[in-house]
């Protein structure tokens, strides 16, 4: 007769309590752990305090036998065949089963931030990149076809996306958050995890909550912000990626918010998430965060304690190994310190999440469909690259070009920078190739990339081009500058290709655990910028990195400096970025990317971000001017656009909506497109206020000459904020309602009065604005 729990016709409740019924204490336990097969002490860290961690495994039958809740990076610990991981992973599922009294299945789960973290697969764009792109649907999109290669080799969950909204730049993990404004970050990471649970991925959610915003930029520093700041900001992408997403996990934050690390804020993870929000799905640990409360926060005297801890305040698995959820915590239950009801109700989460993936079924069956097709495995197909070009393509951000030296028409070029010949520039720090590849010097790359060199001269075939190195990313060695310089002061027009190199804890400039004093050029690469811009030749600065760099010595959005002919900002394109870069140079791609965070003007006065009250922006009280050189949303384009026949209802009720519309026209001669931000100022409120706070917008692409219109459906929801009682309020009163092209470039605004009684709003208030587009005159 067929066990209950095993039988797919039944209830999924009924058949999770069937299984739970009958399984020891151990054997709980056991569904709540990782196990990390294959790192060892001598491997570089991938993961914060690895090495203190990386224990010697038990023997896997031994380790195994009373079950097992997930594998970790089976692969994306090294590199690995696809197939061969696929086979592996596989023949371990099948291992456990029959090592196991009830053959329940691990889940697998991989990193999948700029694409699957694995050898061979397809490296998009950042999330910095996305951001830059507003384009939630080619996100979506992206995640879907990321999450179906991963689901072929038998993956279950992904460990993305990303929702942290950017606070200072400094940062390191800047290049993994999609900008700093919280729509911006919520509307595109629901769009992800959108399309990654289409696919039958788990996506997670991370990391919960306020990690970006750490005292002085550093990693797993110390947060020290409001509860209301923390709610307003903080907050609402990740209830958009729960609620228009449908995320089924959730990963808490390595940070400590007001002395309290989210791994044991039981009000964060259970009062919230699930009492308020009413989330269902599984907590998991970031990797070794149940540890850190012991080890780092010093919250637990004991792995025991720190289980315990991390248990009641509602973290379900201990990822990516055990520690804390084995035997330290079998020993507070055993001993009624710690209720089984605790461990049950982890348990129960974590079968349910199983059983709804078919694990728990009748005839399950380890072999993934790359493995029983049997044929080599391609991780990054056509498909997949041509996505990969569609979104850097859509990111590279046109900062400056008063010159008009862009597009070049130029018969002798010089390619020069430490980026401009190096793969590795091209991408982030959890693409394969820098995240781990690095390890591995003799194994090949994985996948075929070009250097912005190589492109370029692809781009420009007829070109005389002229390359050196000038300086590395980092680091004071001077000693190549001049050889920049010679190669530099014959051409027509300088590429000066400068910025970061992703890694790890140190190992880059851009990446985790690697963050930046002040937010100058890394190393000596302004001396060498300053010696080329000495020559009397036209210089192009090409960026390639994970975070936005002060700018204000040498161009700026107003046209107050011209010390640079133009200014092209790539975030960490990816495999297809070299040649995204090289068409926006040449002109075969129109640039239409935009901000997602602002350029800083100095290498100081930050931290700071374009949300902020009145008191945050420039004014007599303070010799220090925080404007930066180029604003949120800001990004040009070879064509132009006028935006004409702006209309907006007469009030907002404080119940209702209000449409805010215009008409959106090329009035260039190449096709293009544009990005139309709907911005929201609240003059006078019971706290403080945003000057401008993004509400809306709507990427447009147009042939020349054609027009279209843009409607917003602006709910009096998406104007509310915290209130001084703690409560979130619509509050009425006239609002002051703008639409442009850039925060600040402005082309229309208008009062709206919000009219009626206040009302307070919660999790079930509306979260995104609705746009309509459609041919001009409808």
């Amino acid at each position: 007769m067929l066990n209950t729990w095993a039988d797919p016709g039944k209830p999924t409740g009924e058949r999770v309590a069937a299984l739970l019924a009958e399984l020891t204490l151990e054997e709980k336990l056991a569904q709540l752990v990782g196990v990390w097969v294959g790192i060892s002490e001598t491997d570089q860290e991938v993961a914060p305090a690895q090495h203190e961690f990386a224990e010697p495994l038990p023997p896997w039958d031994e380790l195994t036998k009373p079950g097992l809740g997930q594998l970790t990076r089976v692969f994306g610990t090294g590199p690995v065949d696809p197939l061969v991981g696929a086979k592996v992973l596989a023949e371990t599922q099948r291992k456990l089963v029959a090592n196991t009294r009830f053959g329940i299945p691990a889940m697998a789960h991989e990193e999948c931030l700029a694409g699957f973290t694995a050898w061979q697969a397809t490296v998009f764009p950042i999330p910095l990149a996305w951001g830059a792109s507003f384009d939630p649907e080619s996100v979506e999109r992206m995640a879907r076809e990321v999450g179906l290669v991963m689901r072929d080799v038998g993956v279950h969950q992904g460990l993305a996306p990303v929702l942290d909204v950017s606070r200072d730049p400094r940062w390191g993990r800047t290049e993994e958050t999609i900008g700093e404004d919280p729509y911006l970050v919520g509307l595109l990471g629901a769009a992800y995890t959108r399309g990654l649970e289409s696919s039958g991925v788990v996506a997670t959610l991370k990391h919960f909550a306020g990690y970006s915003a750490s005292r002085g930029g550093r990693n797993h520093a110390p947060v020290h912000m409001g509860p209301r700041e923390f709610a307003d900001v903080v907050l609402p992408p990740f209830e958009m990626a729960l609620r228009e997403g449908g995320a089924r996990s959730v990963m808490h934050s390595y940070a400590e918010v007001d002395g309290v690390p989210p791994a044991s804020d039981a009000s964060l993870l259970t009062d919230l998430l699930r009492g308020e929000w009413g989330f269902t799905g599984v907590v998991v640990a970031d990797y070794f965060g149940v540890s850190f409360l012991e080890t780092s926060h010093g919250v637990a005297g004991s792995p025991g304690e720190a289980a315990a801890l991390a248990l009641t305040a509602g973290v379900d698995v201990e990822l990516p190994s055990v520690r804390c959820y084995g035997e330290p915590l079998a020993e507070l239950v055993r001993s009624g310190q710690v209720a089984e009801e605790l461990v049950d109700r982890a348990v129960t989460r974590v079968l349910t999440q199983k059983c709804e993936l078919g694990l728990l079924d009748e005839g399950w069956q380890p072999e993934s469909p790359a493995v029983l097709r049997g044929e080599p495995v391609d991780l990054d197909p056509p498909a997949l690259r041509d996505l990969a070009r569609s979104m850097a393509e859509k990111s590279v951000v046109l900062l400056d070009n008063q010159s008009g030296v862009l597009p070049l028409d130029a018969s002798k070029l010089a390619v020069v920078g430490p980026c401009a010949d190096d793969l590795l520039a091209l991408m982030g720090c959890y693409a394969f190739p820098n995240h781990v590849g690095v390890q591995h010097p003799d194994v090949p790359l994985g996948v075929e990339m070009d250097t912005l060199v190589q492109a370029v001269r692809s781009e420009f075939p007829d070109a005389s081009i002229a390359s050196a190195k000038g300086c590395d990313v980092d680091g004071d060695d001077r000693s190549g500058i001049a050889d920049a310089v010679a190669a530099a002061k014959d051409a027509d027009v300088v590429l000066a290709v400068l910025g970061d190199r992703a890694g790890l804890f140190g190992r880059g400039t851009s990446g985790e655990g690697c963050d930046a004093e002040d937010l100058s050029l890394p190393g000596v690469q302004g001396e060498l910028l300053d010696a080329l811009l000495e020559l009397d030749v036209p210089v192009v600065l090409v960026l390639l990195s994970g975070r936005p760099y002060a700018l204000g010595a040498y161009g700026s959005g107003d046209g107050s400096t011209s010390r640079l002919a133009a200014v092209v900002q790539a975030f960490f394109p990816g495999e297809e970025g070299a040649g995204a870069v090289a068409g926006v140079l040449s002109g075969r791609v129109n640039p239409s990317g935009k901000l997602p965070v602002q350029v800083p003007r100095g290498s100081g006065g930050q931290p700071t971000t374009y949300l902020h009250p009145p008191l945050g922006g420039a004014g007599g009280v303070s010799s220090v001017d925080p404007t930066p050189a180029y604003p949120f949303g800001h990004g040009l384009s070879y064509t132009t656009f006028e935006l004409s026949d702006f209309a907006a209802g007469d009030e907002l009720p404080s119940d209702g909506e209000v449409e805010v519309s215009c008409v959106v026209r090329n009035t260039g001669d190449r096709a293009g497109a544009e990005v139309v931000q709907l911005y929201l100022h609240d003059p006078v409120a019971s706290v403080t206020r945003p000057v401008r706070q993004l509400v809306g917008f709507a990427r447009v692409e147009l042939e020349p000459g054609e027009a279209t219109s843009v409607t917003f459906r602006l709910h009096a929801d998406r104007t509310s904020f915290t209130g001084r009682d703690g409560r979130r309020v619509v509050e009425p009163g006239d609002l002051v309602l703008l639409v442009g092209c850039s925060s600040t470039d402005i082309r229309w605004e208008r009062s709206v009065p919000l009219t009626g009684e206040p009302r307070f709003v919660g999790h079930d208030r509306v979260l995104v604005t609705p746009v309509r587009t459609g041919p001009a005159g409808e």
